[in-house]
């Protein structure tokens, strides 16, 4: 099998990868990355030319590995698409999303190649999504082709719709993770991998240089979370939850509701914007068709959640004394939650929460890494402002964590292990320990657009 990281400035971004198996060419996801706009986002498609593309497997809906899906699609008209039911539904609404927001960036910065892809584009390509259950083998045959395949998903657990990839050619047995959480959310059960060996692993390494503390276990932090807003709240502050849109919006409002029932969550105005208020009522009909998800549309009636101001002055505070969950989960510029952070950051009465994953070149990571006093600079609105508020991160990340990985990783006593998804540091460290626990192990952390035969 030969593998090449079309992600073209490796680490997390621009997620794909395009295996050779036998006859076969098989692409694993088409992502953007979110801090490169214009055609920079998309993966090298360039390789791929003069290649005949048999198939697309989507591991998940999040942008980081769909956002260049159609435009992979436009050049490859004939190849079909597979991904799990959950997230046949789930794609549709977050392609049009991004199809939107592009429009607006062009609109307003006039980026070079965006668009890339158009909502009639878009209205064309869907009949060439399939979605398969979970645990339900699948057979490739490719007319012309001599080799075929095996398919079967398996739940990851990272969001709604995710999956791990097993493949069978031959007597060779290949597992891919995708994005992995092990432990249950409130909306979400963990991933359900299964046990025993595999010749080739290819496993994402997004937390690998984090080491959970103690006493920094999921159901700690979720009563970390609580108590802190209820501190700001009552202090007179607001307090902001920068929140990914699919997944990790439903998950918090799935846990600020059964805090609000059991009367530990402060009553306070909640305000909720973005796409994953229009994703929380597609999860619910997820849940009713799917056991993938567990959601209910009424948790947002019975939070009372309200809709953003209209206008969020930039460098001003509201003072609406309110929790706010609103998206980008990382404060990438131009979104809500990087405006209104512009006018919260500089008061100690209010709190900034992070909830999941942060680039560290992106807004959400820079302030992270900015001591308390010192100045933060909003360059997309033209605000610097001292950081006098709050800034925290709660360990409830959609990833799972490095030692549960490696754990998976020695028991598959894989002969290959490729390592994706990840910083430098976070790779290292899952090359080193791996090294350890299975010597005769070949591992390689993938140069992008170099070809590597596993």
């Amino acid at each position: 099998m030969k593998i090449m990281d079309l992600n073209r400035q490796g680490g997390i971004g621009a997620n794909s990868m395009h295996l050779q198996i036998g006859d076969l060419n098989i692409l694993i996801d088409c992502g953007l990355n979110p801090k490169t706009p214009g055609l920079g986002a998309l993966p090298d498609l360039k390789q791929l030319r003069g290649i005949e593309l048999d198939l697309i497997i989507i591991t998940h809906c999040h942008l980081d590995h769909i956002g260049g899906l159609p435009v992979v699609m436009r050049q490859h008209p004939k190849t079909p698409v597979l991904l799990t039911q959950s997230s046949r539904m789930l794609i549709e609404k977050m392609l049009h999303n991004s199809a939107n927001v592009m429009q607006k960036q062009t609109d307003e910065e006039h980026i070079p190649g965006y668009p890339l892809f158009t909502h009639d584009e878009l209205d064309r390509i869907m009949g060439r999504f399939t979605g398969l259950p979970f645990k339900k083998a699948k057979k490739i045959q490719v007319r012309g082709k001599k080799d075929e395949i095996e398919i079967m998903f398996h739940r990851s657990g990272h969001v709604a719709g995710a999956t791990a990839v097993e493949i069978h050619h031959k007597d060779r047995q290949i597992f891919i993770t995708g994005d992995v959480l092990f432990e249950d959310q409130r909306t979400l059960k963990g991933a359900q991998f299964p046990a025993g060996h595999f010749d080739t692993l290819i496993i994402e390494t997004t937390r690998g240089m984090t080491e959970r503390a103690y006493g920094k276990e999921r159901v700690h932090e979720v009563a970390r979370l609580i108590a802190s807003i209820n501190e700001t709240i009552a202090r007179g502050g607001s307090f902001l939850l920068p929140i990914f849109a699919l997944g990790r919006m439903q998950e918090i409002l799935s846990v600020f509701h059964d805090a609000r029932r059991f009367g530990r969550l402060i009553e306070c105005p909640i305000y909720a914007a973005g796409l994953g208020m229009g994703l929380a009522e597609l999860f619910d009909e997820v849940s009713r068709k799917t056991d993938d998800v567990q959601f209910d549309r009424r948790i947002m009636k019975e939070l009372q959640l309200k809709p953003m101001p209209r206008k969020i002055t930039p460098g001003v505070d509201p003072k609406k004394n309110a929790l706010y969950i609103i998206s980008s989960g990382m404060l990438v510029e131009r979104t809500p939650s990087y405006a209104l952070a512009s006018g919260l950051l500089g008061h100690a009465k209010n709190t900034i929460g992070f909830v999941g994953y942060c680039d560290p070149d992106t807004p959400g990571g820079k302030l992270l890494a900015t001591e308390p006093g010192g100045d933060f600079v909003f360059d997309a609105i033209g605000v610097k402002t001292k950081v006098k508020a709050r800034v925290d991160r709660f360990e409830l990340s959609g990833h799972a964590e490095r030692e549960e990985l490696l754990q998976f990783a020695v028991q598959t006593k894989a002969r290959s292990i490729v390592l994706t998804h990840g910083d430098p540091a976070a790779r290292g460290w899952f090359m080193e320990q791996i090294a350890q626990n299975l010597p005769h192990a070949r591992v390689v952390d993938p140069t992008p657009l170099k070809s590597y035969e596993v």
